[in-house]
């Protein structure tokens, strides 16, 4: 891994980062509608254990794999079955798991050749007619959090983001007050092409926000139970639009190894 996604990771931000939020909340809503009851689930790229902690405690038997030692202590001290481990080289026998959890790994293999390993590697761990479920991040979402924040006119922003824009890539900005580190920005047309070329086969692919991660009140629509379910339901009713699926900052994608 490049050096700077580490240091990134060392900082602790996974440790918090998706508390309240809807990430957190509409990812939990995707994946119950897919996972089978009582599943051997590999949480690769698993970070401090934030849904393997919630998969345990909903019956599953959840091991987790991250490249970061600092989220497989934490993890570990959860409870949580942690180990170091690359997603494009998993320490896992063949169809030793029921789903194969990539909630992360996408967003910084820069190269298609290695998304496309990770993707495999997940197909080899899963067992026949089991599930792969990706997470990736949207090609406009910088687009959309530097306008809403007002940086688009901060020093080097703009071309930041023109690059992000052309080439879904970025490096090397976790230093910069509006960076992130190396990543990619998926085109969701993209996505699917990826995971039939590891020897999956393709199911769906979902919005997790919509466009309701850029909406200024979220927390406190969030923090009411009446203003929560209308949100989720309005979402749930408008996920399968093609023409607005770009407009979320992250996607999830779900595939199965043929039976």
């Amino acid at each position: 891994m490049d050096a700077d996604i580490i240091e990134y990771y060392d900082r602790g931000g996974e440790d918090d980062r998706l508390d309240e939020s809807l990430e957190l909340l509409r990812t939990k809503v995707l994946l119950e509608r897919y996972l089978p009851p009582s599943a051997d689930v590999l949480d690769v790229g698993g970070a401090s254990g934030v849904y393997a902690t919630w998969l345990a405690d909903n019956g599953h038997r959840v091991r987790l794999v991250d490249p970061v030692p600092r989220h497989v202590d934490t993890a570990r001290a959860l409870g949580i079955d942690a180990v170091l481990g690359d997603a494009r080289e998993l320490p896992e026998p063949e169809a030793s798991h029921d789903v194969v959890l990539m909630l992360g790994p996408l967003y910084h293999l820069i190269d298609r050749a290695d998304r496309v390993r990770a993707l495999a590697e997940a197909r080899r761990v899963v067992r026949p007619g089991g599930l792969v479920i990706g997470a990736a991040i949207s090609r406009w979402t910088p687009l959309f959090e530097g306008m809403l924040r007002g940086i688009v006119d901060a020093p080097g922003f703009a071309d930041m983001l023109r690059e992000d824009l052309a080439s879904g890539t970025r490096r090397g900005t976790q230093h910069l007050p509006y960076g992130f580190t190396t990543c990619y920005f998926h085109h969701p047309d993209e996505v699917a092409g990826e995971f039939t070329d590891a020897g999956l086969e393709f199911a769906d692919l979902l919005p997790v926000e919509g466009m309701a991660h850029w909406i200024p009140d979220l927390r406190d629509r969030l923090a009411d139970p009446a203003r929560r379910a209308l949100l989720l339901e309005l979402l749930d009713s408008t996920e399968r639009e093609p023409a607005i699926l770009g407009a979320t900052a992250h996607l999830l994608a779900v595939a199965r190894r043929a039976g």
